[in-house]
């Protein structure tokens, strides 16, 4: 069984992703990254693009990110506020 965190993408009154996560790809200020189980702790702004989740099942999700994103990541869970 993969490793998961916890993965919450929300903005303003609405979560729009909320659950167990193999991965998550996301468009960094400084280019493309991906969050794992157990990433070091960090906050960063995020670029226009899309999130690319897998989430604990396998099944794959995407999902937009606009501009001026903010991704959160620590204790073994991440948080991005679109």
């Amino acid at each position: 069984m993969a490793h998961t965190f916890h993965l919450t993408i929300a903005q303003v009154g609405q979560n729009i992703f909320d659950g167990e996560a193999v991965s998550v790809t996301l468009p960094g200020a400084d280019g493309i990254f991906t969050v794992m189980a157990n990433h070091e702790a960090f906050v960063t702004p995020l670029a226009e693009g899309e999130a690319k989740i897998e989430d604990a099942q396998g099944t794959k999700h995407s999902i937009h990110i606009p501009a001026y994103s903010i991704a959160e990541i620590s204790n073994n869970q991440a948080t991005i506020i679109l």
